[in-house]
């Protein structure tokens, strides 16, 4: 199985300009969890912006999201796997390294995002069909 039979295409991104707030905002209306933060230009990173970053920043470090940019606080460069990654390696990385999700590219352009959730989710229906 390759990351792009589960991966997630509907990726919502931000600008890295715009405030915590806004990424607040635009979490809720889609109802997501976490934001891809767009490249400045061709030769920056993409970032990640997540529920968990945000949280940090407002109760541990008292940061006011209408004062703070999305790049303040991001994780940047995010992790990024090629799409035709076999998805084993894949659930390995997020393991070891501790992380949720990854962004996937194709001829490094962004394409998606892969969550542990998709992952585990693909194993149950493959676990599924076979009874």
């Amino acid at each position: 199985m390759l990351v792009k039979d589960i991966m997630k295409s509907n990726v919502v991104t931000i600008s890295a300009l715009a405030t915590v707030r806004e990424a607040m905002q635009k979490m809720r209306q889609h109802g997501i969890k976490s934001l891809v933060v767009e490249k400045g230009n061709e030769h920056d990173a993409y970032g990640l912006i997540t529920y968990t970053d945000i949280l940090k920043t407002i109760v541990a470090e008292e940061g006011d999201i209408d004062l703070l940019n999305v790049y303040d606080i991001c994780a940047k460069p995010a992790l990024i796997v090629s799409r035709e990654l076999d998805v084993k390696y894949v659930a390995k990385l997020m393991v070891n390294m501790s992380l949720p999700r990854i962004l996937v590219t194709s001829a490094n352009e962004l394409v998606g995002i892969i969550t542990m959730n998709d992952i585990v989710g693909a194993i149950l229906e493959m676990a599924d069909g076979d009874c």
